[in-house]
């Protein structure tokens, strides 16, 4: 991780001290995205896709189960070892670990349904397991994203990420253009959108979309909502992009816009904006395991 990123994590501990079992997940799972072993997983995007489909539509991913599991518990023993109660319920997972391969896709896919299932199975605390498990194939989503941010669909206009379907976390209004970005909180991409349309719905009424400006922070921190879905994204006015690992710490650092935004009754959708097929072959046992989400 950067000089910045380290700085900004001190400066959420400080801020909030009471966050400070969860950054230590946030700072495990960001300095895991700079490995370089993840970029010899991203899937190769031959074949043409429909044009709604985000590039990890229907890919084949290779990976070694082996290093996935050290993975998968490196990231569970940090979050059962953060001293609060329901963290500490994954302590159990570790000692019977569940096959990380459909856990792997169910937390790229966003599968509450079976993250629920595999954490029962596991003892855990579903609602700790599934916060953790979501976090699992962060790595590999920024490398998918930093060897396709170059080659992605023209003239993508949907609302959620070109690269893994995902929703906005957040958007960026950028330079003296003023140009609008929504950014992935998964895979950190970018993709540049009408100044004036929701990612949900795809609303482009100007008396359906509303700015609610707080208090405190002016207008270059503001939560851009609509009232047709009720959804909404934190949008930020900005020189440029955001390092892609300083995304999600964004999204951190902006919770009490989201805490505004649920007492005026808007909120994020559950899921992902678009559910695709993947495959996933075991580089080591050429064991094949297919996901429909």
């Amino acid at each position: 991780m950067t000089v910045s990123i380290d700085t900004d994590l001190r400066d959420l501990s400080r801020q909030r001290p009471e966050w400070e079992p969860w950054l230590a997940v946030v700072q495990e799972v960001l300095r895991e995205t700079a490995d370089a072993k993840w970029d010899t997983v991203i899937p190769d995007r031959a074949e043409a896709l429909e044009s709604k489909a985000p590039l990890l539509a229907g890919a084949p991913i290779a990976i070694e189960s082996t290093w996935l599991r050290r993975w998968t518990e490196q990231l569970m023993r940090t979050a059962s070892r953060s001293g609060t109660e329901k963290m500490a319920t994954l302590k159990p997972a570790l000692q019977a670990p569940a096959d990380t391969l459909p856990l792997f896709k169910a937390s790229l896919c966003l599968d509450e349904g079976a993250l629920k299932q595999i954490a029962l199975i596991c003892g855990a605390d579903p609602d700790a397991f599934q916060a953790v498990a979501a976090l699992l194939p962060v790595p590999f989503l920024h490398a998918c994203n930093r060897r396709w941010a170059h080659s992605l669909p023209q003239g993508w206009v949907e609302g959620y990420c070109p690269v893994c379907g995902a929703w906005p976390a957040i958007a960026e209004v950028r330079g003296i253009e003023r140009g609008r970005y929504f950014r992935c909180g998964r895979c950190a991409g970018e993709w540049q959108v009408n100044c004036l349309v929701c990612a949900y719905c795809g609303m482009t009424d100007h008396e359906q979309l509303v700015s609610l400006i707080p208090e405190q922070g002016g207008t270059t921190r503001v939560i851009d909502a609509c009232k047709r879905c009720l959804g909404y994204v934190k949008t930020f006015t900005t020189l440029q992009a955001s390092p892609a690992a300083k995304v999600m710490l964004d999204d951190l650092a902006s919770v009490d816009l989201d805490i505004a935004a649920l007492e005026h009754g808007y909120k994020r959708p559950q899921g992902a904006g678009y559910r695709f097929d993947v495959t996933v072959v075991d580089k080591i046992t050429d064991k094949i395991f297919f996901w429909r989400a």
